[in-house]
């Protein structure tokens, strides 16, 4: 599916899921024969995710996709939280997740290097975002090279998660 598709997709259930009290995190198709179409979602307040908030979620985006039909082919879909080792996907995501530890792909290349593993340091402006990449180096990665990138599970990361602070 094309970044054309997947827009598409997000602005077709973006506004039920956002009137649900959730925030669309990813939409992604994958599989190849019978593909899946996955669809993250987190919680507005910022709540656990529970296995009936997926199955609500599901239900609806189900129906609007029913009505809208963006796939011309049979699919499946998925919906799901983003777990604790999340992937970033906007920039208010690295502004939220500042002091944990994450692994970013980025393309093209920047300084010859195409992955970057360091702690979040924010976001510089509306298009940059800081990786500290050593103690007292950091990278400033433009937010439209990021190709992929996801939180590192760490016992920091765990220990926000179990508190309820991230």
């Amino acid at each position: 599916m094309t970044d054309v598709h997947t827009r598409r997709i997000m602005t077709i259930v973006g506004p039920s899921i956002e009137a649900m009290g959730y925030e669309l995190v990813r939409v992604m198709m994958t599989g190849g024969d019978r593909p899946t179409l996955q669809i993250m979602a987190e919680r507005a307040d910022r709540g656990p995710m529970t296995v009936g908030n997926c199955a609500e979620l599901s239900r609806t985006i189900s129906a609007v996709l029913d009505v809208e039909d963006p796939i011309s082919s049979e699919y499946t879909l998925e919906v799901s939280s983003p777990g604790i080792d999340r992937p970033l996907m906007r920039l208010e995501d690295y502004r939220r997740f500042a002091g944990f530890d994450a692994r970013i792909d980025v393309d093209p290349a920047i300084e010859g290097r195409k992955r970057f593993n360091g702690r979040l340091a924010g976001v510089d402006g509306e298009n940059r975002v800081l990786v500290e990449i050593d103690p007292g180096t950091t990278a400033p990665l433009p937010f439209e090279a990021i190709a992929r990138a996801k939180l590192v599970l760490t016992d920091a990361l765990l220990k926000a998660s179990r508190e309820g602070t991230r």
